[in-house]
């Protein structure tokens, strides 16, 4: 049995300090070996230099980066841009989303969807890069239903996407059932699952309340039940997301996706769990 591919996810730090302090913990990270790094853009592309900056750091250190891209507020000449930038550096992967609106502006630009973003990278660039796109076991909070959101992740494969990283979630029947939903609706891509370790309650309900996953009664109640203490936080949450991955690993995950929240420790934790470090 193959090993399962690990990938890491970082946001792009904003200040000298956040920089340093994710140069050591992209170096932690890599002893992992993971398949590669992928780096957020900000909402609007609020963070395009900075994306751009921290994923030439990752290359020049000898790694495989995945920038994300994504199509809200954006033009197409900017979006061309990005992607010969990308391409003139030898970048391979991507990760193409819809993304989101920043704070006060109305208008989705000239792409409203993320597969109208991976047509046009598939026009533009023809087979050059890897493709990554987002799904949701859980649904996407915007969808009309769980029907019309399958429908939305069948059309992004159907313009070109090679794989897709899910929302994270703590049910991993949502995720079983999700895959079999989209093999019946024959997408044949794999579907890697995002983890999302756990350092802070207060911090993870608001992930999930404003991305949709569910967190659990029983997760919620247990969580509550600790209060402040921060060490039992940590330690239940290691305890959970580690079985959800043994469980997802065992039931044929192709991979595993780590939002590390630009944190080394919980994410090498799990690892050396599964056997994986």
């Amino acid at each position: 049995m193959n090993k399962p591919e690990i990938s890491v996810e970082f946001f792009p730090p904003q200040t000298p300090e956040g920089v340093e302090k994710l140069r050591t913990v992209r170096a932690k990270l890599a002893l992992l070996k993971p398949a590669f790094f992928s780096v957020t853009y900000g909402a609007g592309g609020s963070t395009r230099e900075l994306t751009y900056g921290t994923v030439m750091e990752i290359v020049a250190a000898g790694q495989v980066a995945a920038p994300h891209v994504s199509c809200v507020g954006s033009t197409r000449s900017g979006i061309r841009e990005i992607l010969a930038g990308y391409k003139a550096k030898g970048i391979r992967r991507i990760v193409a989303l819809r993304g989101d609106l920043p704070s006060g502006m109305a208008e989705t630009g000239e792409f409203s969807h993320a597969n109208e973003l991976v047509t046009f990278i598939r026009q533009e660039t023809g087979d050059w890069f890897h493709i990554e796109v987002a799904c949701y076991p859980e649904v996407h909070p915007q969808a009309k239903s769980a029907n019309d959101d399958l429908n939305n992740f069948k059309r992004k494969v159907a313009a070109g996407a090679n794989a897709a990283i899910t929302q994270f979630f703590f049910n991993a029947d949502a995720y079983e059932h999700f895959v079999d939903e989209a093999r019946r609706a024959s997408i044949v891509v794999p579907i890697v699952p995002g983890i999302m370790p756990i350092a802070s309650y207060s911090k993870l309900a608001r992930f999930a309340d404003s991305c949709g996953a569910e967190i659990p009664r029983w997760m919620r109640k247990k969580f509550e039940s600790y209060g402040d203490d921060v060490e039992s936080i940590r330690a239940f949450g290691l305890d959970v997301v580690s079985e959800l991955c043994q469980r997802l690993l065992r039931g044929g995950a192709p991979g595993l996706h780590f939002y590390t929240l630009n944190q080394a420790g919980l994410t090498t934790a799990i690892c050396q769990r599964l056997g994986l470090s």
